[in-house]
């Protein structure tokens, strides 16, 4: 089976648990493969994930952008997690039925999975299309990269205010914004706000679960 076939199975296989399990707002079949499979591959081609072997999707939901990413690049290995675990539910079908054998799946908070010596700064690359504050999500994301690795969080261009007051802490957590790449921009998509670690998260971040939402850090 080609990727086509592969990408238009993943919305067949999630569209049909949609009808049961509320995975995805999308339930149009074109709209899905536009907004959820050809939008996630737009990391496609960018060197900092095309140079990583380990790759950690935060907060997936329904499986966006880890499993389209999985099947284009098999070579990599795919850690997709949420707190929700009825949706993972679903990743997890979707990925046996599409025979990904790339891709884990763990249900956890990401203020419980990041205290896990085994995935804390173990990652190449962490991506996330979730919708979280960007100083948020970066609290969320960068004590997972290992140091010389990169966080890559999904973002609008309406976003750029709030990039840029996520400045500090993304300092304080280790990271350091390399670049923003906006070539996904005009097809209506998302563009990139590309992280380097470039030293290792303080223990303490991220602190206890609810905390990087309620009181970003400043």
């Amino acid at each position: 089976m080609d990727n086509q076939k592969k990408y238009e199975k993943l919305r067949d296989v999630i569209l049909e648990w949609n009808e049961k399990i509320n995975v995805t707002a999308i339930r149009d079949p074109e709209e899905f493969m536009a907004k959820n499979v050809k939008d996630s591959l737009l990391l496609t081609g960018t060197p900092e994930y095309e140079n990583a072997k380990t790759v950690l999707d935060m907060g997936t939901g329904g499986g966006f952008p880890g499993l389209p990413l999985a099947i284009n690049s098999p070579d990599k290995k795919f850690v997709l997690t949420d707190a929700i675990g009825k949706k993972l539910k679903v990743v997890q079908a979707a990925a046996d039925e599409l025979g990904l054998t790339n891709v884990e799946v763990i249900h956890s908070r990401a203020e419980d999975l990041a205290k896990n010596k085994d995935h804390r700064e173990k990652y190449d690359a962490v991506v996330s299309r979730a919708v979280a504050n960007m100083s948020t999500l970066s609290e969320y994301c960068l004590p997972f990269v290992k140091v010389g690795g990169y966080f890559i969080a999904y973002k609008t261009w309406e976003s750029k205010e709030e990039i840029a007051a996520a400045h500090n802490a993304i300092t304080v957590l280790g990271g350091d914004i390399v670049r923003m790449d906006t070539s996904g921009v005009e097809g209506n998509g998302h563009m990139f706000v590309i992280v380097k670690k470039i030293k290792p998260t303080p223990a303490k971040y991220p602190r206890k679960a609810g905390l990087p939402s309620k009181e970003p850090i400043a």
